[in-house]
């Protein structure tokens, strides 16, 4: 596939609007795409105008079975006035494609689906599947990935690369993200006499005094450093002269592999309970979301043959490295079947999510190749 056909595939990508939700419009795209190169692909929906892509290269039923994974939604635009290039313009500048997911991740998703049509296109020889799992809803939840993940799709996989904005370093680990509220229930009177009702806010307020120390003794991990955790969202009265009976907060906590969010929801749980044994309080706990962290050892084959791909194609050292976002790696890990992961795609991590969003042309234009190396001489490796 020539250069301009690769940016025109990513162009029209980016001005599909697919903030937070209508990723059947990209997997329509997608679909009709795939087809026109004699490979057939399913949508699976999660709800009305949002659909899963699957598509597979490779016999049925043969294995092993490797994946190339992405999801088709973006955040949103936020204040249009601070974009100087329209989110949906896709505009090239340079070595930049500007536009809302470009890096975050369809310039990634369209490396994928290049790297599928060329090997079809080729009649390449490779043992084993290769199968695209393109996801609604990664940004917000994770829908998507935990949908095919309860559905079966990944209890047969051997590897995965995940698409993510890695600048093409390669990602063996990340931390988890946790969303949790804490509600608080008190007995509402006049702030004249407060004796008479019960302070939801002062109680709650008990949970944020706690919470403050409540990991202090768990160890950072060797791998992607220390445990981190925030109170965020804060509610609570209404009127100034009436003592609250209800008072809620949300707080978010990245766990480590060494100490995950199994672990972090105990503590939290235990820290709750043991608050609301006290006379007069009343609190709730309740998990929001849950991702979990992920670790794939840094010696794994896949981890090994990644970095090698990637570094002769962009023609410098890629790095080991480990992120502290979350991936639909957390997801796929909650599978009975273990496999490795590696997160590596086009563009910056740090420019995911920003105004003005880019991804760099000669880093995108070169993926689909390290795709098609790594999906290739990994099945060869794993062949049975």
């Amino acid at each position: 596939m020539d250069k301009q056909t690769k940016i025109d595939i990513l162009t029209h990508l980016v001005q599909i609007d697919s903030a937070n939700d209508h990723e059947q419009a990209v997997a329509d795209y997608l679909q009709k795409l795939l087809a026109d190169h004699g490979i057939t692909a399913k949508q699976v929906e999660t709800a009305p105008g949002r659909t899963n892509l699957i598509a597979e290269l490779g016999k049925p039923d043969a294995k092993p079975v490797f994946v190339l994974a992405g999801h088709m939604d973006t955040v949103s635009f936020g204040n249009l006035d601070d974009w100087a290039h329209d989110p949906l313009s896709a505009e090239v500048h340079g070595d930049r494609l500007y536009g809302r997911g470009s890096a975050d991740m369809k310039g990634s998703l369209a490396a994928m689906v290049i790297a599928m049509i060329e090997l079809a296109d080729s009649k390449a020889d490779f043992p084993g599947r290769i199968r695209l799992l393109a996801t609604v809803g990664e940004e917000y939840g994770a829908m998507g990935s935990k949908q095919l993940t309860e559905a079966g799709y990944v209890d047969d996989v051997e590897g995965m690369i995940i698409g993510e904005p890695t600048s093409g370093d390669v990602v063996y680990a990340h931390n988890g993200s946790l969303n949790y509220t804490v509600t608080s229930e008190g007995k509402p009177v006049h702030s004249s006499m407060p004796d008479q009702g019960v302070n939801a806010l002062t109680n709650l307020v008990k949970f944020i005094n706690a919470e403050a120390d409540l990991f202090a003794d768990v160890k950072p991990s060797k791998e992607v450093g220390p445990l981190v955790h925030s109170v965020t969202v804060f509610k609570s009265g209404d009127q100034v002269n009436t003592i609250p009976g209800h008072a809620e907060l949300q707080g978010n906590i990245r766990a480590t592999p060494e100490f995950g969010n199994g672990a972090v929801i105990k503590r939290l749980n235990m820290i709750v309970r043991g608050l609301s044994s006290a006379p007069g309080a009343d609190l709730s706990f309740n998990v929001d979301m849950s991702f979990d962290p992920v670790l794939t050892a840094k010696d794994d084959p896949l981890v090994t043959l990644a970095q090698s791909e990637s570094s002769e194609a962009l023609k410098h050292d890629v790095a080991l490295k480990v992120i502290h976002g979350a991936t639909d790696a957390s997801e796929y890990r909650k599978a009975d079947n273990q496999f490795p992961i590696v997160v590596l795609g086009a563009g910056d991590w740090e420019n995911a999510h920003k105004m003005n969003e880019y991804v760099e042309l000669s880093q995108f234009l070169v993926m689909s190749d390290v795709y098609e190396q790594i999906a290739q001489k990994f099945l060869g490796q794993h062949a049975k």
